[in-house]
């Protein structure tokens, strides 16, 4: 068998299409095949036209490596002219249109891409540029994004994450029953949150019952403007970060007026208060237990915060709204200004808690993505261009199917 035939056998070409000519280079490792076409003036297209080939375009593709050897499929490819006078360069039957890889090799790279550690690693692997690796994520992103099915979301959650150096934000939306990643949107406003939901269909925005959030108002704003019918439900993750906050606030204060009085028991003892003592080891459980007994002011901050937990566990709406009530009132007479602030921050976010006990959801699957975008964020060193980083981030947690059909 000749070295012509056998490619033909294994690229499965068929009439126009041959390969001419095989050249190996065993110096660089590599070898070209020359695909001609043998139809020289008409094309019967795929809908059974027949349509006059106008000129030519020379490509060139990169496909599997044969026996180690890079290989590459160069081609002069016909360009038809249709009966309303544009033009277009055929489908080869080995590549996606406008493709510089064949079908086959990208299929791999796709593979060794999600499998790899970094993307750099499998740039390597592959033998391809970065800028190669990216168009490859930036097609496989699209072909997944028209084939993906809308239906059965029913639960989301909307949260910002740190995009640049400086306050720049991105917005996620999450399917929190898939775990998965719907769209990313730059900003963190009300627009931001509009341009997610309009990621959603109307038809299955309507069928979206719950979505989870922080307390900040664009993303409310965007859910009544978008989706009037999903109820908001403030995510408990979040209230723990606003309540963890006034303790470290209170923390800051006291440990300056005893510091000026020679008392430093509070020095060094930020994350005792915002850690669960049983996340301690020994020596710090019982540093903490010594705290908080004594008659600080942070003593009672963190009494609070630790009592709003409790919230999370009552068994219906009605309980909740009971709890909520003996925990402000509480809160409110305190007089450490910090945990008043959250207390009353938290009255007015209220309806959006006690939703909670109609739907029972939190952003726990979304800051677990935003864990792992985190991680997509460090492996590249950060990000200038935000369409890279949202393509990183439904290529690796989108769950899309991404691949050519060959």
């Amino acid at each position: 068998m000749q070295d012509t035939e056998f490619f033909e056998r294994a690229l499965g070409l068929e009439k126009p299409w041959r390969v001419k000519e095989v050249k190996m280079d065993v110096g660089a490792k590599k070898v070209e095949l020359e695909v001609e076409c043998v139809e020289k003036t008409v094309w019967a297209s795929e809908g059974g036209e027949r349509l006059h080939i106008h000129d030519w375009e020379r490509r060139s593709w990169r496909h599997l490596d044969t026996l180690q050897f890079e290989t590459r499929i160069n081609a002069t490819v016909p360009r038809v002219k249709y009966p309303d006078g544009h033009t277009e360069t055929v489908k080869v039957p080995w590549a996606e249109v406008r493709s510089r890889w064949t079908e086959l090799f990208e299929r791999l790279a796709i593979e060794v891409l999600l499998a790899a550690r970094s993307v750099s690693q499998a740039c390597a692997l592959l033998r391809i540029d970065w800028s190669s690796a990216q168009r490859i994520m930036d097609r496989a992103v699209a072909r997944g994004l028209c084939r993906r099915s809308h239906e059965g979301i029913v639960r989301v959650g909307l949260d910002e994450k740190s995009f640049g150096r400086r306050q720049d934000y991105i917005s996620v939306l999450s399917d929190l029953d898939a775990s998965r990643v719907l769209e990313v949107t730059p900003g963190n406003d009300t627009e931001s949150g509009r341009r997610l939901w309009r990621s959603i269909p109307q038809e299955q925005r309507e069928q979206v019952e719950a979505a989870a959030m922080d307390m900040s108002a664009g993303f409310a704003a965007a859910t009544r403007m978008e989706a009037p019918g999903a109820q908001i439900v403030y995510d408990k993750y979040h209230v723990s970060a606003k309540l963890n906050e006034a303790v470290n606030a209170v923390r800051k204060k006291e440990h300056r007026e005893l510091s000026e009085q020679g008392d430093e028991r509070l020095k060094g003892s930020r994350q005792l208060w915002l850690y669960d003592p049983v996340n301690l080891d020994d020596a710090r459980r019982q540093k903490f237990a010594d705290l908080a007994v004594e008659n600080l002011k942070t003593s009672r901050a963190w009494m609070h915060k630790e009592n709003f937990r409790e919230f999370w566990a009552q068994q219906s709406r009605w309980e909740g709204e009971g709890y909520f009530k003996r925990w402000y009132e509480s809160a409110i007479r305190s007089r450490l200004l910090p945990i008043k602030k959250v207390a009353k921050s938290l009255k007015a976010h209220r309806d959006g808690l006690l939703a909670y006990f109609g739907h029972r959801i939190t952003n726990a699957a979304t800051e677990a993505l935003n864990g792992r975008i985190a991680a997509i964020k460090a492996n590249a060193r950060g990000f200038r261009n935000f369409e890279h980083y949202r393509t990183r981030i439904l290529f690796f947690l989108g769950k899309l199917d991404m691949r050519p059909a060959a």
